[in-house]
């Protein structure tokens, strides 16, 4: 039998095995599959249940059920922090483990020091649980704002804390993944999405 042809959109290949963290409507796993043909190289997790992210997205519905049709494995309630210890994943490796603006919410001010420390937290734990499910090779990506309040973050130096150093930044273009919609993920206008701005696609690798 033929082997299938490899496909792949930026950074990411059907040959490829990927974790997908923090998604919210799923479009960012939908906009993957389509580009592959398929998803059964997609694992895509959820901070929500099934019924919270049907509730809060339109969209939701229509994505969960492309991505079942498409042979993706979806997990609803992870959390970044602890996704290396989840029953499902903790025996998994991924050659490439992507989190989208993360954002912990909007406890104080964007602009507030606390705030920008929650986010600090929230980065540090993600970093800390995916470098430990990085097969050989593999990278940890993350799209993020680089503007100010967002690159206040420093999340090189909070990569570096868990031994990944930055193998390069790419400007993001929200185009360059057709069907992707950014969410805002909280609140009454969770299902709005924000402008990306400019904003960078980090790619990280173990030292």
């Amino acid at each position: 039998m033929e082997e299938a042809k490899e496909k792949s959109i930026q950074y990411y290949s059907s040959s490829h095995k990927i974790l997908l963290v923090g998604e919210g409507d799923l479009s960012f796993a939908v906009c993957l599959a389509k580009a592959f043909g398929s998803a059964v190289n997609i694992v895509a997790t959820t901070l929500d249940s099934q019924e919270m992210v049907l509730a809060q997205y339109s969209r939701a519905s229509e994505n969960l059920k492309a991505l079942e049709e498409l042979g993706c494995t979806i997990i609803h309630k992870v959390n970044s922090h602890t996704m290396s210890e989840h029953p499902l994943l903790r025996a998994q490796l991924f050659d490439r483990i992507a989190f989208n603006f993360p954002h912990a919410g909007f406890q104080f001010g964007e602009y507030s020091l606390l705030q920008i420390e929650q986010h600090r937290n929230l980065v540090r734990g993600f970093f800390k649980s995916a470098s430990s499910m990085l097969a050989k090779k593999g990278e940890v990506h993350m799209i993020h704002k680089t503007t100010y309040p967002f690159s206040t973050w420093n999340v090189v130096d909070l990569a570096m804390q868990f031994d990944l150093s930055l193998v390069r930044e790419e400007a993001f273009v929200l185009g360059m993944y057709p069907g992707y919609i950014n969410k805002r993920g909280e609140g009454w206008r969770c299902d709005c999405s924000f402008p990306v701005g400019l904003s960078s696609t980090f790619m990280f690798a173990l030292r």
